[in-house]
Formats: structure tokens, sequence, C-alpha cells
């Protein structure tokens, strides 16, 4: 990899516009060998987004804006940020403590994996056709990080209650923070528990869920943007399943009857298929892009582990 040896004064001086900074951030970054997983799909992708927040414009401003000259004072600000993410490959998300995730904006910050999940599209869909909508009424987020999936829910189910769940004070410290960034605290309730311990007596309609589904060795082949993030978050023992084991035992006593559980387990998909063969997984498909995410009725867990 070759190293980054740029001057700031040379790049005041020969950079001009939003054009000119994006791309020549586009280019350090692939010179800087980063990693693209938190919500940017390329260099320019990724450039273009921290160029825009740092000039306090949208994600989506138009291209016609960036033939505009930057100030001196904006020229600093946006080579400061291209270079910390070049150099010490931190997320974006965590320079600009904002993410997005069912087109809605979350605060993040190192406490909390970046919201990246495919299961926004589930959300955005009702989770149609496995429940009728207007029937929900109590949804429960566990692991919930963020908040992102406890959110995202009250805005697509407006007539529920959510529980959003996590063992980390943490991470419900920044759900808080973003429930009341929307506005939600009169729907959204935050409870910590280590999986299902502090919700005795408690049934949903839906249950959702990423939790940590990572196993030991692809943990221990993480880029170094993903080691930016709570290992809390990430790590689920030696074949990813540390925690979707037991939520899958205990699942059916939290769910009413006709619930459904939803799931992502990523990579550990495969171990979980090879652990539970008679288990009738539902495995989504998504039209924009994922995988790893199984759907499972209360009925069929009830089946299985109550044999």
């Amino acid at each position: 990899m070759a190293k980054i040896n740029y001057t700031k004064d040379a790049l005041l001086d020969s950079l001009e516009t939003i054009t000119d900074f994006i791309r020549w951030g586009a280019s350090v970054f692939k010179q800087s060998g980063l990693f693209y997983g938190h919500g940017n799909a390329t260099a320019i992708d990724e450039a273009a987004y921290l160029v825009l927040h740092v000039l306090n414009l949208e994600p989506d401003t138009h291209s016609v804006y960036f033939s505009s000259k930057l100030t001196d004072n904006e020229k600093h600000r946006v080579i400061d940020v291209l270079f910390r993410r070049a150099k010490e490959k931190i997320p974006a998300a965590y320079l600009t403590n904002e993410s997005w995730f069912a087109g809605l904006s979350f605060y993040v910050d190192e406490r909390v994996l970046v919201p990246r999940s495919p299961i926004a599209e589930l959300i955005q869909n009702h989770y149609e056709p496995w429940v009728d909508a207007d029937k929900v009424e109590q949804i429960l987020d566990l692991c919930t990080g963020s908040g992102c999936i406890a959110i995202a829910n009250a805005y697509y189910f407006p007539n529920a209650d959510i529980d959003a769940v996590d063992v980390s004070e943490d991470a419900l410290d920044v759900a808080l923070q973003n429930i009341e960034k929307h506005g939600l605290v009169n729907q959204v309730n935050i409870i910590q528990s280590d999986l299902f311990s502090n919700l005795k007596g408690k049934q949903y309609d839906i249950i959702v869920s990423n939790p940590p589904y990572v196993d030991a060795e692809d943990m221990a082949n993480l880029p170094k943007e993903y080691l930016s993030e709570p290992k809390i978050g990430l790590a689920a023992g030696d074949d990813g399943l540390e925690l979707v084991i037991p939520m899958l035992e205990q699942a059916s006593e939290y769910l009413y009857p006709g619930g459904i559980l939803i799931v992502e387990v990523g990579n550990s998909e495969h171990a979980l298929q090879q652990r539970y063969p008679d288990l009738p997984f539902y495995w989504f498909e998504f039209e924009h892009g994922g995988e790893g995410i199984f759907l499972l009725t209360k009925e069929q867990l009830v089946d299985y582990f109550n044999k």
C-alpha cells in the first residue's frame, strides 16, 4: 500500500470545488485500501458522503452544485475528515455520527454497530405476507443496538408498542438518544435484558433481531473498519450461534399464537442449518441485496422444541 504523503497546504491551493474534493478523496481512499461495508459501496460514494456532510449538504444534493467552490475554512474541515477516514480507517458513520436505516437518520458512535441490516426492507414492506399490519400490537427488537430496527418499526407500525432490548447499557444510551430524536418515547420502550431474561410474562406479534453472529474465524479476519465497532455487537462464539441458539429455544414462549420470529445470522447461516437440519427455516431473498435472515412461526418453534 502506498503511503499518503499529501500536504494540506498543497491541497488547499490545488483543490477548489466539491467535485475536486470528492475526486481527491476517492483517490486517497483507494490508495489506502479502505473497506466499505457500512452503507457506501465505493470510494466515490464514501468520499461524496463525507464531503457533503462536512458542508452541511444532504446526501442526495444534486450534482449541479458540485462545481461550487469551498471557502478556506470548509477546505480545512473537509481535508481533515477525509484524512482521518484514510489514515485511521474509522467507519464514515463514526466520523459524522450519523447513519441511515429504512430511510431514517440515526445518531451513532463507537458504542453501537453502524446500522446496515437488510431487515430494513422487511420493515418497509410491513413484513407482508407474514402478518396483518393492522393487527400488530406488540413488537420486540432483541439486541437493539442503536435502536434503528425498533424505531423503524414504530414508523411503519404506528399503533404498535415496541420494546427495544439490549444487554449493553452503552447501546441503550444511544438507542434512547435516537428514540428521543424521533419523538417516540411514548411508543418505544427501552429494556436492559440478556435476551429474554427480563421479559417474563411478555408476548409479541413480532420478534425481530439482528444479534451478534460473527464466528471466531471471521472475527480473526475482520477489516479494521469492523474492528472499530463494539465487539459485543459482533462476536458470537466459535460458530456464530452463541445467542441465536438460546433465542430459538426460548422465543415461542414470548410469541402470541401466529406470531413470527425474524433473525439475521449472516455468514453463520450454514452453521445454523447444520445444527438444525429439520427446523423449517424460511430464508428471505432481498430486492436490494442481503442474505442470512430467516423467519419461523411460533407454531413451528413449538413443534420443534417441545416435542
